[in-house]
Order: C-alpha cells, then sequence, then structure tokens
C-alpha cells in the first residue's frame, strides 16, 4: 500500500517547467558571466550544471599548483571586479574564490546535478525543449556555456592498455607527491605538459615531456610587464605579425633558442596561430630551465606503449612508472545539442569570432570565442544585450504561452 501511495505520488510531480528567460547550460565562468549580465539588463535565467559545484574544472580536474596565466585584470568577468589584494596571478584556489563570491553578488543559484542529455529547437512550439536526467525545461532560449574545454581528451595510443602502471590524465593529477622518485613520461607540451613536468620535479620524481609538434614558448613577463599585457597595447598600434615578430625576438633574447632543446618553434607567429588555430603559446614559468639543466627530459612521439614503458618515433625505448596525458579538453556539445548544423563536428561555433556568439531561433553561445575569459565577457554583454531588447516585448507572450493546452504533457510549472 505505502509503495503504491509514494508512486501514485510520484506520477503527480511535474515533468517540465517553462523558464521565463534564457535557459544558460553550464555553470562554468561563462554560464555565471552571462547570468549575471542578463539580470543586470532585468532578465532571469536558470543555469542547468551537471556537476555539484559552480566551476566545476576548476574545483574538480585541476593541480594544486595552478595558476592564472595572466595577470587578473585581463581574467575578470563583467560588473565585479578581483579583491584588490589578489596577487597579480591569482591562484586556482583564489580563483575558486572569486567565482564563489560573484555568484553570491549576482545572486545566481544554479540548478545542480542537472546532466543535459538532449536540447533542441522545436519548430512547431517556437521554443527549446532541454532535458535533464529527470526533466525537461522549455524556453524561448538557449545559451550554451559549456565551453571548449568540457572533456578531456584522451587519445588512442597504440598498447596503452597493456601499460603495468598509472596512466592518468591532467584532469586527474594535483600534485607530484605521489609520483616521487619515479619516471614519469608526460604526453603533451603545452602549458599543462609544462606545468605538470615543473611540478613533478619539485617532487624529486624525473619526468620525461613528449613533444611531437612544434610549440610556441614565451617569457610570461617581459622586463617586469606581463607578455600579454604588452601585446595588446601593440596591437592597438600595430599589425598582429609585427606584434609576433615583437614577441618572438624579445623571447629569443631572453629564452635563448628552443630549437636547440628539441623545442621546435611553428613558422606562425604565436598570436596568428592562436587566432587562426586556438592553440596557446606556453608561458613559461620555470619549466625551461629545468628542460636546460636536464632535469626534465624531452622526448620525441610515442610510437607505442609497452608493459613496462613506451617506444618513440626516433626508435629508442624507456622505462616509466606511470604516464600523465596532458593532452588537453574538447567540447563535449555535440553529445547532447541536437538539430541543428550550428557547431562543428568538434563542438565548435562555425562562425568565427567575433559573431559566433549568436545563432538561429533564439541560440546563444558564450566561452567559445578561443580568446579566454577576455573573450568570455565580451560574449555574456553581446548576448545579454541582444536578449533583454527581446526580454521586454516577449514578456506577456512568456506569461500566456506557459499553458497544458500549449504543450503536449499537461504537468508542468512555470519558472
Amino acid at each position: 500500500m505505502g509503495s503504491c501511495k509514494e508512486e501514485e505520488k510520484s506520477d503527480q510531480q511535474p515533468k517540465w517547467q517553462w523558464v521565463h528567460g534564457p535557459i544558460i547550460v553550464g555553470a562554468g565562468p561563462s554560464g555565471l558571466a552571462v547570468s549575471a549580465c542578463l539580470k543586470e539588463n532585468g532578465v532571469p535565467s536558470l543555469i542547468l550544471e551537471r556537476s555539484d559545484c559552480i566551476a566545476s574544472l576548476w574545483q574538480h580536474k585541476t593541480y594544486d599548483r595552478l595558476k592564472l596565466h595572466l595577470p587578473k585584470q585581463f581574467c575578470e568577468l563583467p560588473l565585479f571586479g578581483f579583491p584588490e589584494n589578489f596577487p597579480k596571478y591569482p591562484t586556482k584556489h583564489q580563483f575558486i574564490s572569486y567565482l564563489e563570491s560573484y555568484a553570491k553578488q549576482f545572486s545566481i543559484s544554479p540548478k545542480f546535478k542537472q546532466a543535459v542529455g538532449v536540447a533542441e529547437f522545436d519548430h512547431v512550439g517556437g521554443f527549446w525543449r532541454v532535458q535533464t536526467q529527470d526533466f525537461q525545461y522549455l524556453s524561448k532560449w538557449l545559451i550554451v556555456a559549456t565551453g571548449e574545454n568540457a572533456e578531456p581528451v584522451i587519445p588512442e595510443i597504440h598498447g596503452i592498455d597493456k601499460f603495468k602502471g598509472t596512466v592518468m590524465h591532467t584532469s586527474v593529477y594535483k600534485s607530484g607527491t605521489e609520483f616521487n622518485n619515479q619516471r614519469v613520461l608526460v604526453i603533451g607540451c603545452g602549458n599543462s605538459g609544462m606545468e605538470v613536468s615543473l611540478d613533478l620535479c619539485r617532487h624529486n620524481a624525473i619526468p620525461h615531456m613528449v613533444v611531437r609538434n612544434s610549440v610556441h614558448i614565451l617569457p610570461r613577463e617581459m622586463l617586469g610587464i606581463s607578455t600579454f599585457s604588452i601585446a595588446m597595447v601593440l596591437l592597438k598600434w600595430m599589425p598582429l605579425r609585427i606584434v609576433d615578430k615583437f614577441l618572438l625576438l624579445v623571447a629569443n633574447l631572453t629564452l635563448g633558442s628552443t630549437d636547440k632543446l628539441g623545442l621546435r618553434r611553428p613558422k606562425t607567429g604565436p598570436l596568428e596561430l592562436k587566432n587562426a588555430t586556438g592553440k596557446t603559446p606556453v608561458l613559461d614559468v620555470g619549466a625551461l630551465s629545468q628542460i636546460k639543466t636536464g632535469k626534465i627530459q624531452i622526448m620525441p612521439g610515442v610510437k607505442e606503449i609497452t608493459k613496462i614503458g613506451a617506444k618513440f618515433l626516433d626508435g629508442k625505448e624507456g622505462v616509466f612508472d606511470s604516464i600523465i596525458l596532458a593532452t588537453g579538453y574538447k567540447s563535449n556539445v555535440p553529445s547532447w545539442f541536437k538539430g541543428s548544423d550550428f557547431f562543428t563536428e568538434q563542438g565548435m561555433p562555425k562562425t568565427p569570432f567575433p559573431n559566433g556568439w549568436k545563432g538561429e531561433n533564439g541560440l546563444y553561445t558564450v566561452g567559445f570565442t578561443r580568446r579566454g575569459l577576455l573573450g568570455t565577457a565580451n560574449d555574456a554583454k553581446n548576448i545579454a544585450r541582444d536578449i533583454s531588447e527581446q526580454w521586454r516585448k516577449f514578456k506577456g507572450f512568456c506569461k500566456n504561452f506557459c499553458t497544458p493546452r500549449n504543450l503536449s504533457d499537461s504537468q508542468g510549472i512555470c519558472f
């Protein structure tokens, strides 16, 4: 009898919810920024977040020694700056603290543990259907804020399933403490690969970093000034390629030739390459000096993984205790966004920056500019401005729309 009553009560629970305002998928910096900008313009919103906290990537999938690579003024979200007492390059924990204060400042309360399985536009009804594991949310607007770095990239490497040691992605790596005195193969030479290798050195491990492709390495600062700051100023007065040549000239003077260390530079300049492909130059925070002294060994591409180590493309073999995949992240949009060709197969907007923030039928994206938090802030402001103009016209429509006669499922609530 009791179980039957509980089952009957469950059947009466609402199965859908009409959202007065946009649905935002993702409670990272991008989702928080656009929600705050919307609120500033008088538009409510609902954030759906698959995890149990805001900024889950920062909270759960970053290593302990991580700091912002750029000065804090380039990493602020709209309408609310960093505390003055924060250092020039805030730590991971300081950045998380800032994001929590940001959410509190704008009274942003995401719905947590709501993993979006499908989001698609209903052309008959003229609204978006966003289905989570146990609920369906409906709105005139959908903002995709899951960003470029939603899922770890796990490459297929021949033989890796046979390796007897530990294999992990940097999304799981926290500290080099557990790798004391181990020979560790780090696959990947971007900012994560460099910083993890440096961290391993400082915990008495022996890192070997795989460098398969060419890579730009720049000093984080030039004459005490952020390299990024210098680049931003110069770009106001000079063509991008001239700025690239200047950055490379200073980098060669301060760091020396990286080619001699096995770190070949691309033929395309660092800023031009970033704009074209999204590949970020490495901002050196100490790894290069360890490479020069041999404490971080540079290895060529991996041919295959063996039970006890790896074979490399130059014919050499090595024995390793652990393997760390510093292979980056990717968009997860293709796995849940359906019925539209707005995104590429890689989950990035087909329309290039600076116009990739808006699609058709009330679709928007934030955090896909390949320009970091500066790009996120720019997108968030554009989206809020665009939706607020529509919001004034559609408030009455939204109020009248949320009735059982307009939806196929008669059980629903409004938000």
